[in-house]
């Protein structure tokens, strides 16, 4: 292989990399920018344990079953969904509440820009805990 062609795909690799890690680090998302993000949820969710409103509380929310949050009476679609609550499940419900689990009583539209529903969970992950 010439010096030319070596070059060029030591470039495109170099580049790949960048792409990838850009991705990855989009991905992640900025927990201040999803603190401002939930000021969307706040109407109806807390992050306080036991602390209900119109949405249970989202205390614990990672790893837990969804319909389980103590004292809420949830839709017999959220209970029966079978979903555990981790960043790909919450990230396909918040973009699409009724596309993800027909039947749910969450009246939200949903969050359509991929970059705040990840700034989102990064902020739920810690403040959720």
């Amino acid at each position: 292989m010439s010096r030319v062609a070596l070059s060029a795909l030591a470039l495109l690799a170099l580049s790949l990399s960048q792409l990838v890690f850009l991705g990855s680090a989009q991905a992640a998302g900025n927990p201040e920018e999803g603190r401002k993000a939930f000021a969307k949820c706040r109407a109806c969710h807390q992050l306080e344990a036991g602390k209900n409103a119109v949405g249970p509380s989202l205390a614990g929310l990672f790893g837990r079953k969804a319909g389980t949050s103590a004292g809420f009476k949830y839709s017999d679609a959220m209970v029966k969904s079978g979903i555990t609550w981790n960043d790909e499940t919450i990230a396909k419900y918040m973009a699409d509440p009724k596309g993800f689990i027909p039947g749910n009583k969450m009246v939200f539209p949903g969050i359509k820009r991929e970059t705040e529903i990840a700034d989102l969970i990064a902020y739920l992950k810690d403040a959720t805990k």
